[in-house]
């Protein structure tokens, strides 16, 4: 009986999740009241149910949403341990999270004709960039959010979703728009123009991730090779002018080649961070026994240097083995889809958690400079939860067999024509 149970991984997952909340209750001090042990139990029961029902309702990957499971099991259990109030709060978005996932799966999966929606896609990020930059508040050195008494959230988190479908229209529909003069360029206009808000909102480490969705969709479905040369070297142009123009650009920079010559003020983020990995060596300190206290925005940005001081470098090397895996689920996904427009979903929803866990973990662990990503699934954050769980639902639907759905909206040589090109 053991060994059946254990051959469905979803139940590897559910004994996982167990183990790591009673090690969590072991080393917490406070009082268990009713609250915490109903949303601790109801996170637990809903991912096991949720994994369950979606090997029933979906014929595509049924492996991605438990790479999910696992990160942000381990995510939600060490905002806790760091501060319970803030863990309780992230155990909140996490339901939230599930949910819009079912959501986005169910709307993205029988909306018809999706690929029509790429002007109205345009106008609303367009509005949300614009409401941003009149009302929006700076936090963090950024000035990209918008707040609504004591709601706030990043419009930026739900750009980067609508840029999936921006992209996706104009490229599927590139026949249509090539009898244009410079089409490849209209939609590179649109995404410098994007790119100008960020820069404008102070927010480059988006910008970055903008900038990767873009170029790999441009990469493979543009037929303008002039254009993407054009577009390399205004990225290397926009990097040089980014450096001189933003001075906490500069300072992360030089953080980054040298955070030892200010390890008191500006570069004790990314030293303390250093010490943490160090410290926690292959196995870790363990859970409760870490000093998360010392690194600032230990529950957002710097989330990875905790797991590694506690948990252990194994643990660290674990998680960025799930996101290689899942990036590899993503590609594998892309390849699959015989329908261009989901094709490019499933690149850029691909490119977007990858680029965003390679800038968070490069970042902490000084490969690259720091831009103040959050990682995704793991670290604090409601809209950078809600986005990415967004991202996972229209991953999800693209793992799937599309043919009914094309049949159902009589596309046949449309799609013909697609897969052609």
């Amino acid at each position: 009986m053991i060994n059946k149970l254990l051959k469905r991984p979803r139940d590897i997952l559910l004994i996982f999740e167990v183990l790591a909340i009673i090690l969590v209750f072991y080393t917490y001090e406070g009082d268990l009241d009713r609250q915490l042990l109903f949303l601790t139990g109801g996170l637990v029961f809903v991912i096991y149910i949720s994994n369950f029902i979606l090997g029933k309702i979906t014929t595509g990957d049924n492996y991605i949403f438990l790479i999910i499971s696992l990160l942000l099991t381990i995510g939600v259990v060490t905002i806790f341990r760091i501060k319970p109030a803030i863990g309780i709060r992230q155990l909140q978005w996490a339901f939230i999270g599930v949910l819009l996932f079912y959501a986005t799966y169910f709307v993205v999966r029988i909306f018809p004709n999706l690929e029509r929606y790429g002007s109205l896609a345009l106008i609303i990020s367009v509005l949300l960039f614009l409401s941003t930059l009149i009302f929006g508040k700076a936090e963090g050195g950024a000035k990209n959010w918008l707040k609504f008494g004591s709601i706030g959230f990043q419009p930026t988190e739900f750009i980067k979703i609508l840029l999936m479908f921006i992209l996706g229209s104009f490229y599927t529909n590139y026949e249509k728009y090539k009898k244009y003069p410079y089409a490849s360029y209209i939609i590179m206009a649109i995404i410098y123009f994007f790119v100008l808000m960020l820069f404008i909102q102070r927010d480059l480490g988006t910008a970055v991730m903008f900038m990767a969705m873009y170029m790999s969709v441009q990469f493979v479905y543009d037929p303008d090779i002039k254009a993407v040369l054009i577009n390399i070297v205004l990225l290397v142009l926009g990097a040089i002018a980014g450096y001189f123009l933003f001075s906490h650009v500069r300072v992360r920079f030089d953080l980054w080649l040298d955070p030892w010559k200010d390890v008191y003020t500006s570069g004790r983020q990314i030293v303390q961070s250093l010490f943490a990995i160090a410290e926690g060596g292959f196995f870790g300190v363990g859970i409760g026994f870490g000093h998360p206290e010392l690194i600032p925005v230990s529950v957002s940005d710097f989330i990875f240097p905790v797991i590694c001081e506690e948990m252990g470098l194994f643990a660290g090397f674990a998680i960025i083995l799930l996101y290689i895996l899942l990036v590899y689920r993503g590609i594998k996904i892309a390849l699959e889809q015989e329908y261009k427009f989901y094709r490019i979903l499933a690149i850029s929803a691909t490119v977007m958690i990858s680029i965003q866990a390679f800038l968070n973990i490069g970042g902490v662990t000084k490969l690259i400079p720091m831009t103040g990503i959050t990682l995704p699934f793991m670290s604090y954050g409601g809209s950078s939860i809600l986005s990415s769980f967004i991202a996972l639902g229209i991953l999800q639907v693209a793992s799937e067999d599309l043919s009914w759905k094309y049949e159902r909206d009589g596309k046949h040589e449309v799609n013909d024509e697609q897969i052609r090109a």
